[in-house]
């Protein structure tokens, strides 16, 4: 029996939350939760933040772009992901792979239906090829540019034929960049702007990373992603797996199978899983709070959240299930937060946790807004807790 306690406190320490826990690497973050959620920029560095002894920016972006330790990818559920270099490997191998022929066929089907090209799939091979070349030449380079030098990638085509309704015209340059990248010929780069900012220049892959991306065979990659997830994240359940791999059901089976993976109960009778040299109590950490982006890794770990959400989801999270910003307190979710247009941090918490959780929650909202340092971050998909507060 694996009790609430127990997982949160498996949170605390796993997660780099916890005060003892935190550390001085941004890659050392990352691995820590598997991967970093970056759909929305600024959740990358206020995750990374949360979980490093010393709350920074830079040692955040310097691993991204200088040391190109961390790696921007296309990944699992067909959501954006930061990795260490080698789990993008297993990403890109277990999960990524597997989305790439259906984006390649969409665009060439796209191209088709346009007007562009009578063969699609031609079209997307010479264009593709003439677009990894430039980014060899120019190391890196916008959509915006790269469609400059390359007059079909400025190709156009009706909405009606993406099957939107409204008028006008969509370029194609875009799903050409989205094929390739999935396919891992291309990575994400530098931003055009600052840390908020979603507009990042493309580069070759093997003149990004030298030697390109590590991918082992799909079920190996399956298999060890599911192995760091079990670390990081379990006791977990088939549910929870299948959730955030987005993979079928017989997938999740073989990975689990493949690594040993031990049946335990939790103390909400939801049967899960175990790595079957963890099953051991963790020690509980110290009392922490933390103050968590949307998005952020460790509140989109699971399918199943009772045992950290409680009854608070309502406020939390939007219409698609996607959080928002939060409080957390002793491995749960306590309230929520959000930065008005001064850019002041502020909070509300949804239960009462005493006094020193009250003054350790007032800490961290501190912190946060001495890492933002007053630029404004607005969470891609608000939340209605986030929406009232940032008024």
């Amino acid at each position: 029996m694996v009790p609430v306690v127990e997982r949160r406190a498996r949170l605390g320490t796993r997660h780099l939350l916890a005060t003892a826990a935190k550390v001085v690497d941004a890659v050392a973050v990352a691995e820590a939760v598997v991967a970093l959620h970056a759909t929305d920029p600024s959740t990358v560095y206020l995750s990374a933040a949360a979980r490093l002894s010393t709350p920074s920016l830079a040692t955040v972006e310097r691993s991204l772009y200088d040391d190109r330790t961390l790696v921007r990818l296309l990944g699992m559920r067909r959501t954006m992901f930061v990795c260490s270099v080698t789990v993008a490997g297993v990403v890109q191998a277990s999960s990524t792979d597997a989305l790439a022929p259906r984006l390649r066929r969409d665009a060439a089907k796209l191209v088709v239906q346009g007007g562009v090209a009578d063969d699609g799939e031609r079209w997307l091979h010479e264009v593709g090829e003439a677009t990894v070349a430039l980014l060899r030449e120019r190391v890196g380079a916008t959509t915006n540019e790269l469609s400059r030098a390359l007059p079909a990638l400025r190709a156009k085509v009706s909405y009606a034929a993406t099957g939107a309704t409204p008028a006008g015209e969509v370029g194609v340059a875009n799903r050409v960049m989205t094929a390739l990248g999935a396919e891992g010929r291309i990575l994400r780069g530098r931003p055009r702007g600052s840390w908020v900012s979603s507009q990042y220049e493309w580069a070759a892959t093997d003149t990004w990373l030298l030697g390109g991306l590590p991918r082992p065979p799909a079920d190996d990659a399956r298999a060890e992603l599911v192995r760091r997830w079990l670390h990081r994240f379990g006791p977990g359940t088939e549910t929870d797996v299948k959730w955030w791999t987005g993979w079928s059901l017989a997938h999740v089976r073989k990975a689990l199978v493949a690594v040993g993976a031990v049946p335990v109960m939790t103390d909400d009778g939801a049967p899960g899983y175990l790595l079957a040299d963890d099953l051991e109590p963790v020690e509980r950490p110290e009392p922490w709070a933390a103050l968590l982006p949307a998005l952020d890794p460790t509140a989109m770990g699971w399918s199943e959240r009772g045992f950290y959400l409680g009854p608070h989801r309502d406020p939390l999270f939007d219409r698609s299930g996607n959080i928002g910003p939060t409080v957390w307190w002793e491995g749960r979710i306590v309230g929520g937060w959000a930065q008005r247009p001064d850019g002041t941090v502020v909070h509300r918490l949804l239960e009462d946790i005493g006094v020193d959780g009250r003054a350790a929650v007032d800490d961290a909202a501190g912190v946060v807004e001495a890492v933002v340092g007053g630029v404004r971050v607005s969470p891609r998909f608000p939340t209605p807790l986030q929406r009232e507060l940032s008024r």
